[in-house]
């Protein structure tokens, strides 16, 4: 069985115990503005995953690497809302996207809650990141993003309170945060 076939085979089993469930701690009881990321997954004997360089001159998380994604409109499902995403972003077409399932919702610092929805994508599509909101577009292996001796955990002070986060480094890709904490939990459901 693939890497990609036990993650959508774990997606259907109870949520483990030790998933990440958010870095905004629980006791926080503002409303989550939900967002959706899409987890496009290349179709290649070795998958990888597409991720984006955001924006520096983005208001939220700019500069970081994250998976293509954002707000969810009202009435959108999170389906519809990362596809629709990946296509201002990236120009990945949608049709081009087919949906395996949603990953493990996740609390942001920011105060997002995000579902990640993992779609499979035909290689080397012509992805052309949109400059309003993307700096650049990459590929990284999708089993070099999952192997847990790759996901080091890093602490870091914030708003005076010590926190802790993972960091997984690709090819000098600072991949942090919320991005690494989602495929730490991917990690953990295809084991």
């Amino acid at each position: 069985m693939s890497c990609v076939d036990r993650i959508v085979a774990a997606l259907e089993l109870a949520r483990p115990d030790d998933l990440l469930a958010g870095d905004l701690g629980e006791e926080m009881t503002a409303p989550l503005r939900e967002a959706a990321v899409l987890v496009a997954i290349t179709d290649r004997p070795e998958p990888g995953v597409i991720l984006t360089h955001r924006s520096h001159a983005l208001r939220d998380h700019g500069g970081q690497i994250a998976f293509p994604g954002g707000r969810i409109d009202e009435g959108e499902s999170a389906e519809a809302a990362a596809l629709r995403e990946a296509w201002e972003e990236l120009g990945l077409d949608p049709a081009q996207a087919r949906i395996l399932g949603q990953a493990d919702h996740y609390r942001t610092i920011t105060g997002f809650g995000v579902t990640p929805v993992l779609a499979m994508i035909p290689p080397d599509l012509p992805l052309v990141a949109n400059p309003g909101e993307v700096d650049d577009w990459f590929e990284a292996p999708l089993a070099f993003l999952l192997d847990p001796a790759n996901h080091l955990s890093r602490s870091a002070l914030y708003n005076g309170e010590q926190r802790s986060y993972y960091e997984i480094i690709w090819q000098e890709r600072r991949i942090w945060g919320a991005t690494a904490a989602m495929l730490v939990n991917l990690a953990r459901r295809a084991r």
